[in-house]
């Protein structure tokens, strides 16, 4: 007999459908079928979800609404969780089967330090260069845990030997991708009309996971031609 509640694939999506309205239980499949999230079964066959599988399947879904990351990228980093290769990821809940609590959570300056495990000094040079999403005037800015994730990222070039100055060349590349996706669906997220406005987010999601694929390949490209010019 289980310790825990086990729900129906069905109870699931009721459980869900408060914060994604449109997620069908084909869906809930197809995230299954791609080794997205490991449902037991019962002795019948039937799929049961455990409360651990539902808060799963909300940070996948949150994951993919809130950043607009790929699958395989969100299967990489729960892969990562799994190993415990991170202690779990940035702003992980340990109540909530390591998976990151991606709440509105502030923080100052020196916890992103330590969050990051850059130096005081190292996140001021970043931040003095304008590649966090902070908030707030000098000397009074909040911090979020995808700026722990920036800091992070841009530890990894910082010790390759890249400056600051040339780290904001990616978050300037970044800002006009997305402004090109602004124009492509302003008029459509401005409309009264639901059905317009859901257009409008699923044309960004595709077309943010089409321009990070994209860019993948070339840099991919240029890369190759760096380590065989031949």
């Amino acid at each position: 007999m289980t310790d825990h509640p086990v729900y129906t694939i069905g109870k699931v999506r009721e459980i869900l459908k408060e914060e994604f309205a449109e997620l069908s239980t084909s869906k809930i499949r197809f995230l299954e079928s791609n080794g997205l999230i490991h449902p037991g079964r019962s002795s019948s066959g039937y799929r049961q979800y455990q409360p651990s599988d539902i808060d799963r399947l909300r940070y996948i879904l949150r994951r993919q609404r809130d950043f607009f990351l790929p699958l395989k990228v969100i299967k990489r980093e729960l892969t990562k969780i799994e190993q415990n290769e991170t202690g779990g990821l940035v702003g992980s809940d340990p109540d909530n089967g390591g998976l990151p609590d991606l709440s509105d959570e502030k923080f100052d300056l020196k916890e992103l330090a330590r969050r990051s495990g850059l130096s005081l000094s190292q996140v001021s040079l970043l931040d003095q260069h304008g590649l966090f999403l902070s908030d707030g005037s000098d000397g009074d800015r909040e911090y979020s845990t995808m700026d722990v994730v920036i800091a992070r990222q841009s530890g990894v070039l910082l010790e390759e030997g890249l400056e600051p100055r040339h780290i904001r060349q990616v978050r300037h590349a970044a800002s006009r991708q997305a402004e090109m996706l602004n124009r492509l669906t302003l008029a459509l997220r401005l409309s009264r009309n639901p059905a317009g406005r859901r257009q409008a987010r699923e044309t960004l999601k595709r077309g943010a996971e089409a321009i990070r694929s994209l860019h993948q390949s070339f840099l991919d490209a240029e890369v190759k031609s760096l380590l065989d010019p031949d």
